[in-house]
This record gives C-alpha cells, structure tokens and sequence, in this order.
C-alpha cells in the first residue's frame, strides 16, 4: 500500500494513457473554443492525438481558444472524491503561481474537504512551471511514491527541485503571447512580419520571460540547444523533454541535434490545449531537471 498518492491538474499535461498507468489522481481543467462565431466549453482531457492535431487546427483556421483558473468547486469535488476512496495522504501539483494562483484555491479546498474528513492530508505544490516541467514533478513524485518515500520526502524534494527544471521555449507567432498580455500589439504585428521567435524561460519566481529571439525557427533552435552546455542534468531525472504545438518535424530537428551535440536521451509530446492556447500552434519547447538553479 502506498503512503500517500499523486495529483494534478491537466497543467501537466500527461496524457491519458500516462495517467492511468501512473495512478495519478487527475483534475481536467476547462478551455473555450470560439468558432465562427460560437462557442464551445471543453476539457482538457484528451484521450488520442489526434485530438491535439484538431485543436491546433482549429487555432490555424481562427478558432479563439480561451482558459480560465479552475475553481473551488471544482477542487472540492476532485479532492473529496479523493477523501472518500479513503486516502489520507496525498500530493496535488498546480501551475506556477506567477502564471495563475491555483495553488490558494487547491489549499483552500484541501482545508474544506478536511471539515468533514479531517484525515485528508495534501500538500498543495505550486510547480514553479507549467506543462512538462510540471508533469517532470508529477512524474518525480510517482517514482518517490513508489519507491516508499514518505510524503513530506516528497514534498522538500521537489520543493527543492522546481527552480532547477529549465525550459527553452520558442514562440512560433508573437500574436498569441499578444492576446496574453505579454508583447504589446505593434510589436507582435512587425515581429511576425519579420519572423522574429521570441525564445522565453521560466525565472527563479517561475515567472515566464522573454530571454532571447532569433530569425526564424532553425536559427531559434540552435540558439536553445546552444544554451545546455550551462547545466548538468539531474541523475535520478536526466531525460530531456522536448514539447511542441503540432510541429512534429520541428521537434524532430531539436531532437536530433540535442542527440548528436550532447548524446543524450530525449522524449517528444505534443502539449495540451490550456497552455498551448497562450503560445499557439506552431511552438516549440524543451525542458529538463538540471542540478543548477535556474540564472534568472
């Protein structure tokens, strides 16, 4: 029997298969999809990749896809579920508190749930990250749990390791990080114009900034694989995780020369719709657990 178990939200972005061969306890969050004109709620659960595909071509064809903090309520129900299949000690992941403050409504529904089952243990880790470097975590945590760790081991180890996953990621079009504030209109218009990638990274306070840009894809992937020689690779987890918004032969490009530079393992995923919804189609990512903090 397990000391305790695993949660997230669909931040993570595991997939479905993932997550039932983890046994992680799994939370969708909710996007909407604006298409001529209507609109559609959706989970972010999808169960093939090809789902994923669709979603990125609805974006390609004009579809708005918008992603709001999944609620108390919400929460309530995922954890009390959880109470009530007897669990009593757990740990829940949520997205960087600098791009959402999920973890204050986890730990306020953890709080509700322990009125009536005040045995109901989870502690509540704000990931520093999002996507991959989150389901890094979860995946961190699933392997501490299996291999009877105690849950508080768990939480000062990965308390610790989030501000060592570093992330490299290229923004295919700025009109996406537009719509989420982060580029102002006229500069996203000539960016675009001119092929600008802007390359972002997660920040010490998990905050997603701006640290480079390149013309052009090819050239933004060279500027990112350049940058790995900075750190060494965490030994319990040293594969690195490349993630992309249905640009396969893009990915494959990274992948190959991350290998042939740096003879190292790596695993492509195509991301989920709640964070691609911010980046759009077309971007490109990699991350890994490094045993350096992150520079910035």
């Amino acid at each position: 029997m397990n000391k305790f178990e695993v949660s997230s939200d669909s931040t993570c972005d595991l997939y479905a298969n993932e997550i039932k061969e983890l046994n992680v306890y799994f939370v969708p969050l909710t996007y909407t999809m604006e298409k001529n004109g209507k609109l559609e709620e959706c989970l972010d659960n999808f169960q093939n990749y090809d789902q994923y595909v669709n979603y990125y071509n609805d974006l390609r064809a004009g579809g708005i896809s918008k992603t709001s903090m999944l609620n108390l309520a919400s929460h309530i129900e995922h954890f009390t579920k959880m109470a009530q299949a007897g669990i009593k000690e757990a740990i829940h992941f949520t997205i960087s508190y600098a791009l959402s403050p999920t973890v204050d409504v986890a730990r306020q529904a953890v709080k509700t749930v322990q009125e009536t089952y005040p045995d109901f243990n989870c502690l509540c880790v704000e990931s520093h990250t999002t996507t991959i470097g989150q389901g890094m975590l979860v995946k961190i945590a699933v392997d501490m749990r299996d291999k009877g760790k105690t849950l508080q081991e768990t939480y000062d180890y990965v308390e610790n390791v989030k501000g060592k996953i570093q992330h490299f990621i290229i923004a295919d079009s700025l009109m996406y990080l537009r719509r989420g504030g982060r580029v102002g209109s006229a500069k996203a218009i000539v960016g675009t114009m001119l092929n600008i990638k802007p390359i972002l990274v997660f920040t010490k306070e998990g905050k997603l900034e701006k640290y480079k840009q390149a013309s052009g894809m090819k050239t933004a992937i060279k500027t990112i694989v350049d940058e790995f020689p900075k750190y060494t690779l965490n030994k319990d987890y040293s594969k690195i995780c490349i993630v992309h918004t249905d640009n396969l032969p893009m990915a494959q490009l990274l992948e190959k020369s991350l290998k042939e530079k740096y003879n190292v393992e790596v695993e492509i995923r195509i991301m989920g719709p709640v964070i691609g919804s911010h980046v759009g189609p077309n971007s490109l990512a990699y991350g890994f657990v490094s045993n350096e903090e992150r520079p910035i």
